[in-house]
């Protein structure tokens, strides 16, 4: 099962399902922006896809954060949590993207980061997410 986003072209799906075809473990992934906002996913239905995205999003930035407060940096690699079942990867996919990916609790985390590292070193400029332009306040004109 897939869900993309009305404004993300389906070929972002489509790598989400061969990363989890390559490594059967993978329950689902999301691809998003660095702000939550869902751009691809795979596995999952659509609430609990943009339920997943806010909650990977959530958790990179309290790694960003973190690597600020106690790294000099707020670069981060990834961010692994192993639930109960189940676990959970989220990695840094480009220029304001985010991969995060639901495994099951006997993967293999080794594999399933070497997996994730090798998707987004192959395909990252078709991972970045643009720059949002500013909020304008209700009033403003653009010229």
């Amino acid at each position: 099962m897939s869900a993309v986003s009305p404004n993300q072209a389906p070929d972002l799906a489509w790598l989400l399902k061969g990363l989890a075809e390559e490594v059967p473990v993978i329950r689902g992934s999301v691809l998003l922006s660095s702000d939550g906002m869902l751009k691809a996913a795979h596995g999952l239905d659509r609430a609990s896809s943009e339920q997943f995205a806010a909650l990977a999003s959530g958790l990179f930035s309290i790694a960003r954060s973190a690597g600020t407060k106690f790294d000099n940096s707020n670069e981060v690699r990834q961010v692994v949590a192993e639930l109960k079942s189940s676990q959970l990867f989220i990695s840094w996919a480009g220029f304001n993207s985010v991969l995060a990916v639901l495994a099951k609790g006997e993967a293999d985390p080794a594999v399933v980061g070497f997996e994730m590292a090798r998707l987004i070193k192959a395909v990252r400029p078709f991972l970045d997410t643009a720059a949002r332009p500013p909020a304008t306040a209700p009033g403003d004109r653009n010229p």
